[in-house]
């Protein structure tokens, strides 16, 4: 799959992003197991406030597993360990707020990570990942903009 991953954009300015949220990154030697992936193989994963990920992992992968940490309260956040949640509000503002932080990555940006979350396979109710972004995301905007991460 034609997607971008963090071997082409570095991990310097994702960590930083990261640290402005209070979050850490960890990078991980390519080939070996990334700590906290839910789905394996070059997949982000989470324990607690840090996210790893391999230099083969999609950059995409890296926001949304950094959006979940956003996304929940701080005392569900330190304890996390892989598994974030099973919640469809919460799945849908990560998603969002993915989107909004791909902005902040140089050579990055929002319309990449949407074309990447639909090769990736996400799938929205409209059809694409911008269609739910643009005109259904209502709620999980919301949901961001409640918890502080973007203003309305």
């Amino acid at each position: 799959m034609d997607v971008l991953r963090m071997r082409d954009v570095g991990f310097a300015a994702s960590r930083e992003l990261l640290g402005r949220h209070g979050l850490q990154l960890v990078e991980v030697p390519e080939g070996d197991a990334i700590p906290g992936s839910y789905w394996g193989d070059d997949e982000a994963g989470l324990i607690g406030l840090t996210v790893y990920a391999r230099p083969d992992t999609p950059v995409h992968s890296l926001l949304h597993e950094a959006s979940h940490l956003l996304v929940m309260s701080p005392e569900r956040r330190v304890a996390v360990h892989t598994d974030a949640t099973d919640s469809i509000e919460e799945e849908d503002a990560t998603c969002y707020l993915q989107i909004v932080l791909a902005d902040d990555l140089p050579g990055v940006g929002s319309e990449r990570v949407m074309q990447d979350m639909d090769t990736w396979g996400y799938t929205f109710r409209l059809g694409s990942t911008k269609a739910w972004f643009e005109n259904d995301a209502a709620e999980a905007r919301a949901y961001v903009t409640g918890a502080g991460y973007i203003s309305s």
